[in-house]
């Protein structure tokens, strides 16, 4: 997996830089959104992975898939990662453009897993709590893992804030089997 975001990485840096300075983050990002559905449907995977299948015919099948009037900059995209093998990469590189246009909005994606359902009360304290930790606004994916046990763990970028029950047994466990 990390493997994938760091083949698309260049890619979705590329690409944000572009709509940036053209000041067309919010059309580019809507273009991506419509690029990953048609590269990641069920048919597009059959015909990628078919060898019979030319780079000129997936590029027109992409065109059209896509139903929409491409500009010449998105047609180039399009073209470059099909020539260089990589459509696949497609949803690898939205999900990385959108985290840089977020983080240029200034907020960032929080993914929280839970062990319980929040209500709106908690959520909203939760979010106050983890803006005023980071600094910016905090859009949060929130997810029930009863695995935790109790508790919570929340992702933000690379920082991991553990706070279940689960991990806290398993920190215990880690300090006992060094003893």
């Amino acid at each position: 997996m990390a493997e994938i975001a760091t083949i698309a990485r260049p890619y979705a840096e590329a690409l944000f830089k572009l709509a940036d300075e053209s000041r067309r983050l919010g059309e580019w990002s809507s273009l991506l959104s419509t690029l990953v559905g048609v590269a990641s449907a069920d048919e597009m995977q059959s015909i990628v992975d078919d060898p019979r299948v030319t780079t000129g015919q997936l590029y027109e099948v992409v065109l059209a898939g896509a139903r929409a009037e491409l500009s010449p900059e998105t047609k180039s995209f399009v073209r470059l990662l099909i020539d260089n093998k990589r459509l696949g990469l497609l949803p690898a590189i939205g999900k990385q453009f959108e985290i840089l246009k977020r983080e240029r909005e200034g907020a960032v994606e929080a993914e929280v897993h839970t062990a319980f359902p929040l209500d709106d009360a908690q959520l909203a304290q939760l979010v106050a709590e983890l803006e005023h930790r980071v600094g910016r606004k905090v859009n949060p994916r929130v997810s029930v893992d009863r695995e935790l046990i109790g508790g919570m763990r929340v992702v933000i970028g690379d920082q991991v804030i553990e706070a279940s029950v689960r991990g806290k047994l398993s920190a215990m466990a880690a300090a006992l089997a060094h003893m």
